[in-house]
Parts: C-alpha cells; sequence; structure tokens
C-alpha cells in the first residue's frame, strides 16, 4: 500500500466546493473520478479541510491509498491531462503511509482579497470584493490585532456550523495594499465554517466607520454580532502546513 499527498490549485468559480454533496459538482469528485481512471480501482481522498462554493484554493492538500505502481509524478500528470482547465494538481509526492491530510495539519494561510476603486474590475471580478468606499486600513490593522491569539470564535461562524469547540488560534493576521487591491492574509491552526469570511466582514465594516477597532474584543469576549460574512469569491486558500 501506498500514500500519495496531493497539492491542488483551483478556480472555485463553477463548483458547489471541495466536497462531494449531491446537490452539485465538487472538486473532490472531478480528483476522485481521475483518480479511478488512472489507477484502476475506486478512490476517495481525504483532504486538509473543505472550501464552498465559489472559494478558490492554490494549496488544497488531500490524500488518497493505492497499490498501483503508477510512479508518483504520472499522478500529477495524468490527473491534469484528465482535468478541467481550472483545476490542477500542482505537485504529487509520496508520503509516510498514515499520513491524514486533515490530522496532520499545524496551520493554514487563507487570503482574502478586496478591490477598492470607484470603477469595477471585470478581470478581478471573480478573485475580489470589490467596494467603492474607500476603507480605512490603519483601524482595519488595529481591529486585525485584536483577533490574533487563542478566541472563543463563536459569534464569527455561520448556521450549521459542527465544529465541537468554537476555540481556535489565530498566528497572525496581515493587511497589505497593492495599488487598488487590499490582501487580508489570515494564518491559524484552524478555522470554524465561514470564519475568514465574518472575520473579514467584520474589518471592513471597521474600515468603513460603521464599527469601532474594539468591536472585536465584543464579538470575542461578550458574542456580540459580528460583521457580515464577506462574498465567497474573493477567498483563496493559500497554504496548509505540516
Amino acid at each position: 500500500m501506498r500514500t500519495i499527498k496531493l497539492i491542488i490549485e483551483y478556480d472555485g468559480t463553477n463548483y458547489a466546493g471541495w466536497q462531494v454533496q449531491p446537490n452539485g459538482l465538487a472538486i473532490q469528485q472531478l480528483l476522485e473520478e481521475g483518480l479511478a481512471r488512472l489507477v484502476k480501482h475506486p478512490v476517495r481522498l481525504s483532504s486538509s479541510g473543505r472550501t464552498d462554493a465559489g472559494v478558490h484554493a492554490r494549496g488544497m492538500v488531500a490524500a488518497f491509498g493505492t497499490e498501483t505502481a503508477v510512479p508518483v509524478q504520472a499522478f500529477r500528470d495524468g490527473l491534469n491531462a484528465l482535468l478541467p482547465p481550472d483545476i490542477a494538481v500542482r505537485q504529487a509526492v509520496e508520503a509516510a503511509l498514515e499520513f491524514n491530510p486533515r490530522r496532520d495539519a499545524i496551520g493554514k494561510q487563507y487570503r482574502y482579497t478586496i478591490l477598492a476603486a470607484q470603477c469595477r474590475s471585470p478581470l478581478a471580478r471573480l478573485y475580489a470584493w470589490h467596494l467603492r468606499k474607500p476603507l480605512d486600513l490603519a483601524r482595519m490593522r488595529q481591529a486585525a490585532a485584536l483577533f490574533v491569539g487563542e478566541h472563543d470564535f463563536a459569534a464569527f461562524r455561520t448556521t450549521g456550523c459542527a465544529a465541537r469547540t468554537t476555540v481556535r488560534r489565530i498566528t497572525a493576521l496581515e493587511i497589505v495594499r497593492e495599488g487598488a487591491f487590499i490582501h487580508i492574509d489570515v494564518y491559524g491552526t484552524g478555522f470554524l465554517r465561514n470564519m475568514v469570511r465574518i472575520m473579514v466582514g467584520t474589518l471592513v465594516a471597521v474600515g468603513a466607520g460603521r464599527f469601532e477597532p474594539d468591536r472585536v474584543s465584543r464579538c470575542l469576549e461578550e458574542g456580540c454580532a459580528a460583521g457580515p460574512t464577506a462574498p465567497a469569491h474573493g477567498l483563496c486558500l493559500m497554504e496548509v502546513y505540516y
């Protein structure tokens, strides 16, 4: 038996999310179908997590077991020949037999991108949240610092989140302007469903003057209402750390 680890990049625009589901086409489904053709047996991928409909990834990690003698590089090249243009395997490596992408992960990086400009961008429309009003980055950075550390993020999860505990650790949160684009990079050991998107929505509310920066502390400590959930298309899973 072998365990093969894949690092996958995808544009999530046309998919119902990562996880196989009955109500839409999922990225996991296409990968498993392609792998089954390569190894001549059914394949079930385990992954480092899941992304919702419309969310993108540069570094989703998945793994599967097989007894086939196919060279490891053939998994990357063979899958990429079978996958649509908006999904690609960036790397395939042989991992330890017991490797588990979710259990063994020690951290993740997500990036949320905002286009802060009067005029919309057709080229960025699928990858950035367009906001016409200016944002005060100094206020946003003040609020962002309050997320760092271990906190109860119950106010920053969506309805239906089934996590056993809402305590999570954010190790860093950086806000960088690049021309008209604002990148919000969130690093943490684990995340609740829609947690990053609600954090971003709260930071935007601070930057727009609708919330004071200390609203973040009140949400974390008192459970008061956080900001809106930012649109899915601005979010990208950048990397999973092991």
